[in-house]
């Protein structure tokens, strides 16, 4: 049975808004599902949502990760969800993590915990029944609430309340929590930035600054990770205008030269740049005309496309180039040679870039969104059909005098030219 305290005194039934939300969350959502398998499991199962999920809900903003914590074990989570036929993976079973799937939803579920051994940035950890023990060693009381399928809350460290006035206050000791896992510079950050509505606590600041070293402790994964988080559009507005906050990203990133950018967006900019995805955003902050690229991704691991695609724009940018440079025709090199996702990256940079509106750009985006990469008219079949060649180096060198002038021609090449070509 549930404990006195956790069913009286800790909990707070929400008639309003979010309890209903909570409701439509299990209703709309497989959640209900999972509640059913672990709640059936035994009398005294049981599962809640827990953090990003409840939070946003307060804040009344879009769910789009479903978290639960349960009182279970992971091997009877896992048996729970086999006897309901509900998908899932041992996504992090060591650490209490399952993560199942249904309907195109993802769940994590994590049982309850409490942390035995931290050091810096990973933590040995022993599962718990105890749901206080189990908010105590969360970061912040922001997420450190819990909700049953119903809407009701439990909210050991009066979370709800410190979202609702916009104080991002930590759990215990700020000195503690922070060594436990350094990444919590970073997580402070990003949720400051996105839920404060007060000024930065002063000794928060100076035991963050007192910690900057460990972030060296860290993988460049879970830097990585956290960073990805943080590119959000509105989010990089908001620290890009707040000195502390980015005195700090500055030094975790010293490669973010250009984040204060997002600084001085239009409307029309910062829309557009919501429809971006983070490697773009991420070249907006890094590409500046030197090795920085380069040092950036020597040193964080991202995809063999995404650095392509990154290395692309950087070194356009690093050739002399004026408006100039920007006509239809030298875009085509671009666009043919690179694709489309190349040349649009390009003209968008130089847009945002840009300190007044240029309409040639915004036209020649226009025009390669609605164009398709063409295909080169003259094959190596062809030329040995037609000019009797034999197959070789002579042959593929015609082949690419031919491709670079129909290039250069906006893609078009006469009979009179290809004769030319092959006969000189």
């Amino acid at each position: 049975m549930k404990s006195f305290l956790d069913k009286f005194f800790l909990r707070s039934n929400n008639l309003d808004y979010i309890s209903l939300k909570i409701k439509d969350l299990t209703k709309k959502t497989p959640s209900h599902k999972i509640f059913e398998a672990i709640n059936s499991h035994s009398s005294e199962s049981e599962v809640r949502y827990v953090g990003g999920c409840i939070r946003k809900i307060i804040n009344n903003e879009k769910v789009d990760d479903i978290d639960l914590a349960t009182n279970l074990e992971p091997q009877q989570v896992c048996d729970s969800l086999k006897k309901k036929n509900i998908n899932f993976y041992e996504s992090g079973i060591e650490h209490g993590t399952i993560t199942a799937f249904e309907n195109q939803y993802k769940f994590e579920i994590t049982t309850l915990r409490k942390d035995i051994l931290t050091d810096g940035r990973h933590a040995k950890v022993e599962f718990s029944k105890n749901w206080k023990e189990d908010a105590s060693r969360r970061d912040f009381t922001i997420n450190s609430i819990y909700a049953d399928k119903d809407g009701n809350l439990f909210d050991p460290y009066n979370g709800k309340k410190d979202l609702e006035n916009g104080f991002i206050n930590f759990i215990g000791n700020i000195d503690k929590r922070i060594k436990e896992d350094y990444l919590r510079i970073l997580r402070y950050l990003r949720f400051f930035t996105n839920y404060s509505k007060q000024p930065h606590n002063v000794e928060i600041i100076k035991t963050l600054k007192m910690n900057l070293d460990g972030i060296s402790n860290l993988s460049k994964e879970r830097l990585m990770d956290e960073l990805k988080k943080i590119a959000q559009v509105d989010t990089l507005e908001k620290l890009s205008k707040d000195k502390l906050s980015l005195d700090l990203m500055s030094i975790i990133f010293p490669e973010l030269k250009n984040i204060k950018i997002f600084s001085k967006l239009n409307t029309i900019n910062k829309n557009l740049l919501k429809e971006k995805d983070f490697i773009f955003l991420l070249s907006l902050m890094i590409v500046d005309e030197s090795d920085n690229v380069d040092y950036f991704l020597y040193k964080f691991n991202i995809s063999k496309q995404e650095q392509k695609r990154i290395k692309i724009i950087d070194n356009f940018y690093k050739e002399k180039i004026s408006l100039k440079t920007f006509t239809e025709k030298n875009m085509n090199k671009v666009f043919y040679y690179h694709g489309k996702e190349a040349v649009l990256d390009i003209l968008n940079y130089k847009l945002i870039k840009s300190k007044k509106a240029e309409n040639s750009l915004s036209e020649l985006i226009k025009h390669f969104e609605n164009t398709k990469v063409p295909s080169m008219p003259i094959s190596a079949d062809l030329l040995m059909k037609k000019y009797e060649m034999s197959e070789g180096k002579y042959l593929g060198e015609k082949l690419k005098i031919i491709e670079k002038e129909w290039v250069e021609n906006n893609f078009e090449i006469s009979d009179q030219q290809v004769d030319n070509i092959v006969n000189n």
